[in-house]
């Protein structure tokens, strides 16, 4: 990105106030930008140990894969998901505080004296697939905040700095390039003004 500009003291200020900013601006970018790698990575390690949690009670309870069948699926339904928002590194992050579960009531002389545990088990699995859920989005926003924050880095480091210190460079040597003109035109009209007085004695 070519960075556009006249030669004059006005533009020189403008872009020297841009430079400025931006070498201000770098350090904090960056730090911005080695805390979200790190939240990134600790949120990807929690995705990691979330869902071997869920694979770990699933095989757990393989062996009773067959008693499901008699289940009622209607028994058990999720009311509500409260959640809070948080802001890690500067990115908001939704929050899982608690699931509401919503349980129908059945006659324990009835049905399997097994469902009261089966219960238990899918709040258990729903709790874990929920709190998975929220950790690939806490994962997700991270992340792209994260490349956002990068390219900004990028941006800054690698085009605009450099880009405004040349446009300044080329700005100071023009005016400097101007000045030294003006002296040697002056130099040489005053020559002439004193060959000329020299000529008239």
């Amino acid at each position: 990105m070519a960075i556009s500009f006249q030669y004059n003291k006005t533009e020189l200020q403008r872009l020297d106030k841009q430079l400025k900013i931006r070498t201000r601006a770098l350090p904090t970018l960056k730090n911005k930008e080695s805390a979200l790698r790190l939240e990134v990575k600790k949120a990807k390690d929690k995705v990691l140990e979330t869902e071997n949690e869920l694979t770990e009670i699933i095989t757990q309870h393989s062996d009773s894969v067959n008693l499901w069948n008699e289940f009622m699926p209607e028994l058990l339904s999720i009311t509500e998901v409260r959640t809070t928002e948080r802001k890690v590194a500067g990115v908001s992050i939704p929050v899982l505080e608690e699931i509401l579960f919503s349980e129908m009531k059945f006659s324990l002389f009835e049905r399997p004296k097994w469902f009261p545990e089966g219960l238990t088990f899918l709040k258990k699995v729903a709790l874990i697939v929920t709190r998975l859920n929220f950790g690939k989005q806490k994962m997700m926003l991270l992340d792209h905040a994260r490349r956002k924050t990068t390219q900004k880095v990028n941006l800054y480091e690698k085009v605009q700095i450099p880009g405004y210190e040349d446009a300044i460079r080329k700005i100071k040597r023009f005016l400097e390039d101007e000045v030294n003109l003006s002296k040697s035109a002056q130099k040489l009209v005053k020559k002439r003004q004193q060959q000329q007085k020299e000529m008239q004695l």
